[in-house]
């Protein structure tokens, strides 16, 4: 079996010349083409006339993109990083429309306009964070000062605080006597009844 044949690619010309110039607005990247392209208004009936139909139109986006990157190597500044070369884009000049229209400022809220003649204004995020929380220079840490484990209680190991370990140890003799006690409990309850 013979590998198929490859075709040497033609290099293009790198400069594009139309009868009409394009234009450009470099900001949003755009090349417009004012030249007619030519092709029939009837649909293409044979697959060679549709092949050439698009032949036709991949040159044409061809030249555009050609014509969009020669007007971007030559009136762009270029400069030079360490992450790569940079191209920065001018400021564009044609107005895309939107498909909505621009939302209206919406009127402010009775919270705001009281807010805003008392002069106050929100809480950042650290604020609201620290609320509930003050230093206890003692044990130089942060403790709440309400709600669950008020003033830092359940840290601190006292009688009967609940330890933050995972793993608390248990004294097996003293579980085994309490065990055998309840088990005594119940035989003489059993015997009585």
């Amino acid at each position: 079996m013979a590998a198929p044949a490859i075709k040497p690619r033609t290099k293009l010309d790198v400069s594009v010349d139309k009868p009409t110039p394009y234009t450009f607005d470099l900001g949003l990247l755009l090349a417009n083409d004012p030249n007619p392209i030519t092709t029939s208004a009837i649909a293409p009936s044979t697959p060679a006339s549709a092949s050439s139909h698009e032949a036709q139109l991949a040159a044409t986006a061809r030249d555009a993109a050609q014509a969009l990157i020669n007007q971007l190597l030559t009136t762009c500044p270029l400069s030079s990083t360490q992450s790569g070369v940079l191209l920065t884009l001018p400021a564009s000049t044609t107005a895309l429309p939107r498909e909505k229209p621009v939302p209206e400022a919406k009127p402010p809220t009775k919270w705001e306009q009281f807010a805003a003649r008392k002069g106050i204004k929100p809480k950042t995020r650290e604020q609201r964070r620290m609320k509930g929380q003050q230093y206890n220079e003692e044990t130089r840490q942060w403790e709440r000062t309400w709600g669950w484990d008020k003033g830092g209680k359940m840290r601190r190991r006292e009688d009967g605080a609940v330890q933050h370990d995972w793993l608390v140890e248990v004294d097996e003799q003293k579980d085994q006597e309490d065990k055998r006690k309840k088990e005594k409990e119940a035989r003489k309850k059993r015997r009585k009844a």
